[in-house]
């Protein structure tokens, strides 16, 4: 498929923390146990109550998986990209597909509706308990194919928007770098949205609709989020800065079209690395987990379900599994 054209915006990143150059956190990750999709690209993760996780693949399938991945069930086929996965208080699986827009499947059937469509890039959501749903389109110059453009780019074209319970759409963020995951608070009272290509995470207050900083400058690249049993809002962190990119970034923009119209391998890549991080509701860090991607990598899924932790990558092969209790301090 042919590369879209891009035009560059230029920006100055703040400078790189210490973190963004360290290959570990805080503490081990513990032991992984790493299930075949038997699939590609199981990007976002998340649990039914039976402990089953459920994930979407490149091909538009949605699959729910044993927790020894012994049996992989097919609960539908969106004919699209599916990313984002949240539970309807209805009992139906909320999908954001990165091509056909937000969609409800009927996990008995397998039926596919669409609940919004004319969007760029459907990528994460979160849904409030009365059934309000906060989701994220990333961008309005580039799709799901060609996402590492948007990063060279840097258009701030992403969105926060919120489909109400008269089903009307409302957008409630804009100007976003790269809109991605979104989280609810455990008490309902904001939404966090993932700026992946400002290394930061958003707040927008649900009573005032007012907008701040929930963690700033963070070490690499924000990618799905998610509140947690344990009421922390989990962050898969795809990669680390990239410092090639941040040196593009400032500079004119001739030269990211450049960059862009080389092969890809001569391109900035995700460094292979596993890392999540989850925060309190105040934004003070709690878990800084990461270690060397050598059995999973590029983390964009993270979900949190009674002290297990799951893990999806948007161009690996698996996901993976580990237990909070595992976790023991480094050094």
């Amino acid at each position: 498929m042919a590369r879209p054209a891009i035009d560059p915006v230029v920006w100055q990143p703040p400078a790189a923390p210490a973190r963004a150059r360290q290959p570990r956190g805080d503490r081990e990750v513990p032991p992984l146990t790493v299930l075949d999709v038997v699939g590609r690209g199981p990007e976002d993760v998340l649990f039914d109550d039976a402990g089953r996780v459920l994930c979407g693949v490149e091909d538009g399938r949605v699959l729910r998986l044993t927790p020894d991945g012994r049996h992989v069930e097919v609960l539908a086929d969106t004919g699209g990209r599916p990313l984002g996965l949240e539970w309807l208080p209805d009992g139906g699986l909320l999908v954001c597909d990165a091509r056909r827009g937000l969609l409800r499947v009927t996990v008995e059937s397998g039926l596919v509706e669409t609940l919004v469509d004319g969007l760029a890039f459907c990528n994460n959501a979160a849904v409030a308990p009365d059934g309000t749903i906060y989701f994220s389109d990333s961008t309005s110059r580039i799709g799901i194919d060609h996402w590492k453009g948007e990063l060279l780019q840097h258009s701030g074209t992403g969105r926060l928007l919120r489909r109400g319970l008269g089903a009307e759409t409302t957008t409630l963020l804009e100007g976003l770098q790269f809109a991605n995951g979104v989280a609810l608070a455990p008490d309902g009272s904001f939404v966090v949205v993932a700026e992946t290509a400002a290394y930061r995470l958003r707040r927008w207050s649900v009573a005032d609709g007012t907008d701040s900083v929930f963690a700033d400058n963070l070490p690499g690249f924000p990618d799905n989020v998610s509140t947690g049993s344990d009421g922390l809002i989990w962050v898969a962190i795809g990669s680390p800065r990239d410092r090639t990119l941040d040196w593009l970034l400032p500079r004119r923009p001739a030269l990211r079209k450049t960059v862009w119209a080389l092969p890809d391998r001569f391109q900035p890549q995700p460094a292979h690395t596993l890392w999540v991080q989850a925060y309190a509701p105040d934004g003070t860090l709690v878990h800084d987990l990461q270690a060397p991607g050598e059995r999973f990598g590029f983390v964009t899924g993270v979900r949190e379900r009674a002290g297990t932790v799951a893990l999806g990558s948007l161009t690996g092969r698996y996901l993976a599994l580990f237990s909070l209790s595992g976790a023991a301090p480094t050094g």
